[in-house]
């Protein structure tokens, strides 16, 4: 899947995260900031591409302001901007479903 315009899932309370995705040319450019990213920075990272390889995002511009979000939101929010990005807003197969 491509990521064809910008878009944005999340907010930037407490426990959430604000994910951006935007298109690009070569590759993932991941950015990350976090409040906890000398503690879980690994794991954010792993988690947000991971998702986006489930989702066969190979290129693009993927920028996560993180605010103590668990795997589980930070999935959910990655999912939700690629698919705003692509405006797909019915029949969304979300979480376990994808691969």
């Amino acid at each position: 899947m491509d990521i064809k315009k910008a878009a944005m899932a999340g907010t930037l309370e407490s426990s959430d995260a604000q994910v951006t995705v935007e298109p690009g040319t070569d590759g993932i450019e991941l950015s990350i900031e976090s409040s906890v990213i000398n503690q879980y920075g690994k794991q954010i990272k792993k988690v947000v591409l991971e998702t986006l390889d489930r989702l066969d995002v190979t290129s693009g511009k993927v920028t996560v302001v993180d605010k103590g979000a668990l795997d589980c939101t930070l999935k959910a929010r990655v999912e939700c901007a690629v698919y705003r990005s692509n405006d797909i807003t019915e029949n969304l197969p979300w979480g376990g479903v994808i691969k």
